[in-house]
């Protein structure tokens, strides 16, 4: 029995550059940067070491009603906005509940949520910690509301695999909608992690960038004078349904899913492997299930998260797959715009590479002041243009804990 073709048939995102997909592509092609300095009286309070963020540009609870935003960890409000965008986009669906799926991803989950509620423990005791406290932080609590809001039963699942969580998700409902669990998956992934002590922890390790002074151009994958990435948040989901079972209903179809990818480094907590070894599986892997070569892929969306480690080593681990091909593909650090939404960001940057194909360009790579000789991506601060006829495009992502998920998307 073949496989089914999985088509994307609506996008959502709300991110540092834009509160909607579209916003946020046209930025993201204009050059646009999320980062700026953080205006909060905790900043200067606690003496944080970085003093700037790409927080969203729309804050969510501007967008939902007063009562639902209530009830909800700033990663659900993100979940939720961003899925109700890419429910319209698609046509509001009508499946049967017990067909309509969720996966859903976080890397972090509800930690507003979770220190609010700790300081009002300790400073008025707990008979004032809200009751919803633990249905708010926990890092279900996304795909559980989504499941609440669209009347999806026939599965609400979570991944979280820090930064490769939401490339995760997608290859997942890929999965179950293969193996006939639903009609219709709502997939993607959030963050909602700008906060002290996950600024101080990352600045610590000296992960996150400190051009304090430059907020706008902190982010600079593949340049020889980067130090660190940008923290960013928000969401961005997609809805996925089999082709015949979107054809039916006479749906827009933007491209398809028909990759994917997810192995496990087993090198160290936060490091990848310098050898890009399980990087280039899941890479190989996904071009396996797409029944693809490399020599098909014009587009990648690299990981790239402008850290001095990071980018060489994902190069590395692509020439294994691509050889001297890899200095030839139009290839996109898009952190470079956005900042690095961690749980969310792989979700985010699937919106991204399937509008590079549905329009044929590559978006640029911004903040580049000399590019590295040892990440010779063909990557550049302008559009790059990716050529007509049928596309294959990559998108990478890579976590803490060593995970390593890589999605295949072809154009419409």
């Amino acid at each position: 029995m073949s496989n089914p073709r999985i088509v994307i048939t609506g996008i959502g995102a709300t991110s540092p550059i834009g509160g909607t997909a579209p916003d946020s592509w046209s930025a993201l092609l204009g050059g646009a940067s999320g980062a700026r300095p953080l205006e909060h009286d905790w900043v200067e309070e606690l003496q944080l070491p970085v003093t700037f963020a790409a927080e969203a540009l729309v804050r969510p609870d501007t967008v939902l009603a007063r009562p639902v935003a209530k009830r909800l960890d700033p990663s659900s409000q993100f979940a939720l906005v961003a899925a109700m965008e890419a429910w319209e986009d698609a046509g509001s669906p009508d499946v049967e509940p017990d067909r309509l799926g969720v996966d859903f991803a976080t890397g972090i989950g509800g930690v507003w949520t979770l220190l609010d509620a700790w300081d009002t423990l300790r400073e008025k005791g707990p008979r004032r910690v809200m009751p919803m406290t633990v249905p708010m932080l926990m890092p279900n609590s996304a795909a559980g509301n989504l499941s609440l809001h669209f009347g999806a039963r026939a599965y609400a699942r979570t991944v979280a695999s820090a930064c490769a969580s939401s490339t995760e998700s997608i290859i997942a409902a890929v999965e179950h909608l293969r193996d006939g669990l639903a009609d219709v998956v709502i997939a993607g992934g959030t963050e909602a992690a700008i906060h002290p002590i996950t600024i101080a922890s990352f600045a610590s390790m000296q992960a996150l960038s400190k051009r304090n002074d430059s907020p706008a151009t902190a982010s600079r994958p593949t340049s020889v004078d980067r130090d660190g990435f940008v923290m960013g948040e928000g969401a961005a989901v997609l809805i996925l349904e089999r082709e015949d079972h979107a054809r039916a209903r006479g749906a827009k179809i933007y491209g398809a899913v028909v990759g994917g990818g997810v192995t496990a480094d087993s090198y160290h907590i936060t490091a990848n492997d310098p050898e890009g070894v399980g990087a280039a599986r899941a890479v190989r892997m996904a071009l396996e299930m797409a029944d693809a070569s490399p020599d098909d892929v014009t587009h990648i969306n690299a990981h790239l998260t402008s850290t001095p480690v990071g980018d060489p080593n994902e190069y590395q681990a692509l020439k294994t797959i691509f050889g001297s091909r890899v200095d030839e593909i139009p290839v996109s650090g898009t952190k470079s715009s956005t900042g690095h939404l961690l749980g969310g960001t792989g979700a985010l940057e699937a919106v991204f590479t399937i509008l590079a194909l549905r329009d044929g360009v590559a978006p640029p790579t911004i903040n580049i002041t000399e590019q590295d000789p040892d990440v010779p991506f063909r990557v550049s601060t302008e559009p790059q243009p990716i050529g007509s006829g049928p596309h294959l495009a990559i998108s990478n992502s890579f976590g803490f804990g060593g995970h390593n998920a890589v999605a295949a998307f072809t154009s419409a």
